[in-house]
């Protein structure tokens, strides 16, 4: 017999190892499954509830919505159906301004301006990284599933769309960033509107056309001297919502003179600490209503929805569209980029997340989340509050990853409907404007609707056809918001391990604060304990 027709040894060893690790495993499963209790359950019930009650409301609210359709209710009473939902996003949106004012406020006083800068720059980083492959990701599937093919003829359209100027646009956004009055930016935001003026414009005249008018008539003469002209001008507004960028902008800045104010900035900063625990605590009250009001909210929108018909066709396609690119951005990339940078596992983390997810899915609103944001990464993931504090807030403002893709893939899809071939210069230019337009995208509902003019202007496409998205676009803003809730909270957890150095080395220099303060005291506790021996017992007094 030759060595080829002769069994290597160590394969059937390898063969046999691998089969008992199996064996073990499976035992392993069966003890566990045989070991849980009624105690088990109960407590896995009680950490998971909330959870539980939210997916169960999400469920719940579709099949409800799609019952009640049949009805055919009117519009006062789909308001009426609705309220219960439309009660918790007041809940949410009561608690949006102290909270983004006192995290912030905290978190940058509890940091020395190195180690926030350093924070802060991490933040920043990730944040257009995220951004960036977004739009890139929005960009290639909307060129290979090219979904706008066809005539716009027989597309449905919906609302009318408010024209703005890119410019305009965005020195919007810078103004809002520094608000002349605090007390109006938590109720309103600075907006440019637009106002029509006539003109006299001089024009230039032949001397023989003057000469001839002049002697048939002088009144015609002066008419001609002047023509009047129309001409739309920007004027000063304003529209209602918090001017979060204005807050965040102005809470980072007050948070790092406190912080360095040390000893007489403490008072302000134990107020703000205080604040914002008070803030936390009410968001427990209301996280046990949020699955009612998750569950009518769903529900509410489903009746509102006018003819499902519209969503078949091209709009079909172009949501599919929508979905894929969300789902390899929320499900590959943003996981992945978790992964690579902490090597932890980012299913646990997203596990804790579930939450916020289904709340955000529900309020469509990342601004109106983030109240439940903070209680899922604090106490279900433990991020540090330092981090939480500080990025989230500004994550919630600036950072749009679904935002981003889908005005890039929007913009592409109005493209194709119109059969507008696009170069290589044009899309780069969507890519560009869709990344700075998702930055001055309010954490609101459908507001990527608003900076949607912005992005197809830049490239001289139609502006009134983003009439023809409204339709399935409050399903889509759904899915983007929850992707950039998603996106923040990833954010969190990999700029706090980025900056666990700086964290550590913080904690010591704030213990050594925390003992010099007891040293401080010790003197006078010792004068009281002093006096405490001093004074006479109960048996003295007696005598």
């Amino acid at each position: 017999m030759t060595n080829s027709n002769r069994e290597d040894p160590r394969s059937g060893n390898r063969m046999e190892r691998i089969q008992q690790g199996v064996r073990k495993r499976t035992l392993m499963a069966k003890k566990r499954v045989e070991n849980i209790t009624r105690e088990d359950v109960k407590a896995f019930l009680l950490r998971n509830g909330f959870v539980l009650f939210t997916i169960t409301a999400v469920i719940v609210g579709v099949i409800l919505g799609f019952s009640v359709r049949s009805y055919k209710l009117s519009y006062r009473e789909i308001k009426y159906f609705g309220f219960p939902g439309e009660l918790l996003m007041r809940m949410l949106q009561m608690l949006v301004l102290p909270l983004i004012v006192s995290s912030l406020v905290t978190g940058m006083a509890a940091l020395d301006s190195k180690a926030s800068g350093k924070m802060g720059i991490r933040a920043v980083v990730y944040y257009m990284t995220t951004t960036i492959i977004a739009v890139f990701i929005g960009i290639i599937i909307v060129i290979i599933v090219h979904p706008g093919k066809g005539t716009k003829e027989n597309m449905h359209r919906e609302g009318k769309i408010e024209q703005v100027t890119a410019a305009d646009a965005f020195l919007d956004l810078i103004r809002n960033m520094f608000p002349p009055n605090m007390v109006e930016a938590c109720f309103k935001q600075f907006k440019t509107n637009y106002e029509k003026k006539m003109f006299k414009v001089p024009v230039p005249l032949n001397e023989t056309s003057v000469t001839s008018s002049i002697i048939s008539n002088i009144s015609e003469a002066v008419k001609a001297l002047t023509q009047m002209r129309e001409e739309v001008i920007p004027i000063p507004g304003a529209v209602n919502g918090v001017n979060a960028l204005g807050l965040v902008v102005f809470s980072m800045c007050f948070g790092l003179v406190i912080g360095n104010m040390k000893e007489q900035g403490k008072a302000l900063k134990e107020f703000f600490d205080c604040l914002n625990e008070a803030i936390m605590r009410l968001v427990a009250v209301i996280m046990w209503y949020a699955p009612l009001g998750i569950l009518f909210l769903i529900a509410g929108k489903i009746v509102e929805m006018e003819d499902m018909g519209v969503v078949g066709g091209q709009l079909g396609m172009y949501t599919v569209t929508v979905i894929i690119g969300l789902l390899i951005h929320a499900v590959f990339v943003l996981p992945l980029l978790y992964f690579l940078v902490t090597r932890k596992n980012p299913w646990t983390f997203i596990g804790g997340l579930l939450q916020a997810l289904i709340t955000a899915l529900g309020t469509s609103s990342s601004s109106a989340t983030l109240p439940i944001t903070f209680k899922c990464l604090e106490e279900n993931n433990g991020v540090d509050k330092r981090v939480t504090r500080f990025v989230l807030p500004v994550g919630a403002t600036i950072n749009m990853d679904g935002t981003a893709l889908y005005e890039a893939l929007a913009a592409i899809f109005i493209a194709q409907v119109n059969n507008f071939d696009l170069n290589f210069g044009q899309i780069i230019t969507i890519s560009i404007t869709a990344t700075a337009a998702s930055i001055g995208a309010a954490g609101i509902p459908q507001a990527g609707l608003v900076t949607m003019v912005i992005v197809l202007t830049s490239v001289g496409l139609p502006t009134d056809d983003i009439t023809l998205i409204i339709a399935v676009d409050w399903f889509l803003d759904r899915l983007r918001t929850t992707t950039n809730v998603l996106g923040d909270s990833l954010g969190a957890g990999i700029v706090e391990h980025l900056s666990r150095h700086e964290l550590k080395n913080r904690d010591p220099e704030m213990g050594n604060s925390v003992i010099e303060e007891n040293e401080m005291k010790k003197p006078y506790q010792l004068i009281s304990q002093e006096n405490e021996s001093e004074k006479p017992t109960d048996s003295e007094t007696k005598m």
